[in-house]
């Protein structure tokens, strides 16, 4: 009997000792400058039990007319359909604005940015405000026996008054360099002043986590770190300038970043022209041409040569041209999560996002894949 006791506490010791399972946020980057959502959309979040967006609200640039900064590119119409989704705004910055801008200006310029922000946040809940107010209004009104007659304003405004009017966290994306990470350490605590309520998150790029004494870690609560774009596209010698294992493991070479990080993975995929090894441009929709075995031939694994003058799309492309496919295989995107997984500390917190949303690029690599790749990080 005390032999079948000490077993039994063995077992309870050990296994609570386990590491459990950790259960990732699962997150997408919508780079429009329309945010609604079909029903096919819908159904893809709900099937790969999508909790959180990025969207990006607008962008930030330097104005040379009136050299000021500026956000330019707002998002036009925000309509999410699922309820439960969270949404992070998502604000790029170039880097001619953190090094042009004076003081005053950045001061300036987060009071604009909370400000619209605060706009769009207005205007997304109106949106969903007035849905939910037509939906009671007006289902099965019809079958109805007795006819309700209801204010369809009043219950707008009754329904908007229940919506948060804050966000949890705003998103700021900028490639800051030595050179202006003062300005724009200096911008991001007055966008934290504005933003009282919110977590204020940073995207940091693969070098400046890794030279991170160098490039000086960002004042805000959080990072997302951004695991693609490792190399210039309009390098002809680059293998796949959207990332590979080999290159991301050279970028992730310790774990002591003093940021909790998010992580952002690639999605998508897109064709790299060059002429005589000069770059001339790139094109997302590739799939069709490169069937033409007439006019396009195979020359290696992700190289076509062009042997004919072709249009695509607003693009001229010339007999002789070269293209190199770009897209990250399956197998690839799982090495690159088992690096990160062995440097990056998570949890259940974690949010791990794929950039971007967009229907052919998830068709393309098929949703029980990415379901699979967010999964990989238990």
């Amino acid at each position: 009997m005390k032999r079948l006791i000490i077993i039994l506490l063995f077992v309870v010791i050990n296994s609570s000792g386990c590491d459990e399972k950790k259960e990732v946020v699962r997150s997408f980057c919508y780079w429009k400058t329309s945010a609604y959502f079909d029903k096919e959309e819908d159904s893809i979040c709900k099937n790969l039990n999508v909790k959180h967006m990025y969207v990006r609200f607008f962008d930030v640039d330097w104005n040379p007319y009136t050299n000021e900064p500026l956000p330019v590119a707002t998002i036009s119409r925000m309509d999410f359909n699922e309820s439960n989704l969270k949404i992070t705004p998502s604000i790029f910055i170039t880097n001619d604005v953190v090094l042009k801008a004076s003081k005053d200006q950045l001061d300036s310029l987060a009071k604009k940015i909370q400000k619209r922000i605060k706009e769009i946040g207005l205007n997304y809940n109106k949106e969903k405000a007035d849905k939910i107010a037509s939906t009671i209004v007006y289902s099965n009104y019809e079958k109805q026996k007795v006819k309700k007659t209801l204010n369809l304003d009043s219950i707008k405004e009754i329904e908007l008054a229940k919506l948060k009017s804050n966000f949890e966290e705003i998103l700021i994306d900028c490639d800051w360099t030595e050179k202006s990470k003062d300005n724009y350490f200096y911008l991001l605590q007055q966008i934290k002043k504005e933003f009282k309520s919110s977590q204020l998150a940073a995207t940091i790029r693969l070098w400046q986590y890794k030279y991170c004494e160098k490039a000086g870690v960002p004042p805000v609560d959080r990072g997302l770190l951004m695991c693609y774009n490792l190399s210039s596209p309009n390098d002809y010698k680059t293998k796949n300038s959207i990332g590979t294992s080999d290159e991301l493991e050279k970028y992730i070479t310790h774990s002591d970043y003093d940021l909790g990080l998010d992580i952002a993975l690639p999605l998508y995929s897109w064709s790299v022209v060059f002429r005589g090894n000069q770059f001339k441009g790139i094109i997302s929709d590739y799939e069709q041409f490169i069937k033409d075995t007439s006019r396009i031939k195979k020359i290696a694994n992700n190289k076509y040569l062009l042997q004919d003058d072709v249009l695509i799309g607003q693009t001229y492309l010339r007999n002789g041209d070269e293209i190199r496919i770009e897209k990250i295989s399956d197998e690839e995107i799982k090495k690159m999560i088992s690096i990160i997984k062995n440097r990056i500390p998570f949890d259940n917190h974690t949010k791990v996002t794929f950039f971007s949303f967009d229907k052919k690029y998830i068709h393309d690599y098929g949703i029980k894949n990415i379901s699979g790749y967010y999964a990989h990080f238990q």
